[in-house]
């Protein structure tokens, strides 16, 4: 079942600025699922319209199986959202506002009281529960934040940059606790720009930029694409032979590599499995006596891919626009009345 469908999804705001470009999104149950693009790429519009918070200026929607219109509160009713940054009102404890967010839901009290418990429970925050929100560090906003949007048990649970502002073992406590709530039941989609979350935590992945999605699919997919062979790996002592011997790996041609200092990164063009080349480098290092002091098997990664992908982008839009120029001085070129100056257009007076 998809819960996420759009179809030539377009927002463009007071006829200036396209947020979304014609977008094709496609989110099946059970996934969770990385939106990732840079700032202003389109990841917070979109959302804004698929919570029916926003109308398109064109294109189709439909989520949970139903087309998304402003008034379908009974859609919305099953979502939970997690906005960027949220906040909350300062002088409630997390106990007084979870209430309130059941009694706008429609929960009955006992319910209410009830789930409020499971899920300050489930996201840490039992010891806090009766404290005032004013105060609250950014990571206890945005666990109180997931409590908030859970309060509905909702089949799709949307995220906005959930782990933004947060230390270290925040995002990794934030992390945990998404991969905790994934299920064949619910369904989870998440904008970030920090990949490393998105590969820790997402079983798809799809890129965004300029409002366009020029990538989506499986996060192994993504990973193949991304490592592609390579190794690096750091050695110390007798760096010439082993840098001598590098092409002794593989076949003639069939890799290539750079040094940075004492670091090697070693791309295998072959096909071969990577086990098979990182025992081969393994070997190589035992036979020119060499210390390993690192060895990566692609911790950058889904970065490079991201990177990569945004870049090929990139080159298609300026190639997209370079055949548009083209066909429209054909076209200038076929017509009569091509060399009519500029001062004939209405509007447009001559320089």
């Amino acid at each position: 079942m998809q819960v996420i469908q759009t179809t030539d999804l377009t927002k463009i705001y007071d006829n200036r600025y396209i947020a979304l470009n014609a977008l094709n999104l496609r989110v099946e149950k059970g996934q969770v699922f990385g939106l990732v693009g840079p700032n202003g790429a389109g990841k917070s519009t979109t959302f804004r319209i698929l919570l029916g918070l926003q109308r398109p200026t064109a294109g189709t929607i439909s989520v949970l199986g139903e087309p998304m219109t402003a008034e379908r509160a009974d859609i919305r009713r099953r979502i939970g959202f997690l906005p960027t940054n949220p906040n909350f009102p300062k002088h409630m404890t997390p106990i007084a506002y979870l209430e309130f967010v059941g009694s706008i839901i429609g929960m009955p009290p006992s319910r209410a009281k009830i789930q409020l418990a499971r899920l300050l429970q489930a996201v840490d925050m039992t010891q806090a529960a009766s404290q005032r929100i004013e105060g609250f560090s950014t990571g206890m906003m945005t666990r109180l934040g997931i409590a908030a949007a859970l309060m509905n048990d909702p089949e799709l649970l949307i995220l906005d940059e959930p782990t933004s502002g947060l230390d270290p073992a925040g995002r990794k406590q934030t992390i945990e606790l998404i991969r905790e709530l994934s299920g064949r039941d619910r369904t989870i989609i998440i904008a970030t720009h920090i990949l490393g979350d998105v590969e820790r935590v997402c079983t798809d992945v799809g890129i965004i930029s300029s409002g366009r999605l020029i990538y989506s699919g499986p996060m192994q997919d993504m990973r193949r694409l991304a490592r592609q062979g390579t190794i690096s790996v750091e050695v110390e002592g007798n760096t010439t032979s082993f840098e001598q011997q590098i092409h002794t790996l593989d076949e003639i041609g069939s890799l290539r590599y750079e040094r940075l200092g004492s670091e090697f990164r070693i791309t295998f063009l072959g096909t071969e499995p990577l086990t098979e080349y990182i025992q081969r480098v393994l070997e190589l290092v035992d036979r020119t006596g060499v210390d390993l002091l690192h060895i990566n098997t692609g911790a950058d990664e889904i970065e490079e891919a991201f990177l990569r992908r945004l870049e090929e982008d990139r080159t298609r839009g300026f190639l997209r626009a370079a055949a548009w120029a083209a066909t429209q001085e054909k076209a200038s070129g076929d017509d009569p009345d091509s060399e009519k100056s500029d001062a004939g257009i209405p509007g447009h007076p001559s320089l």
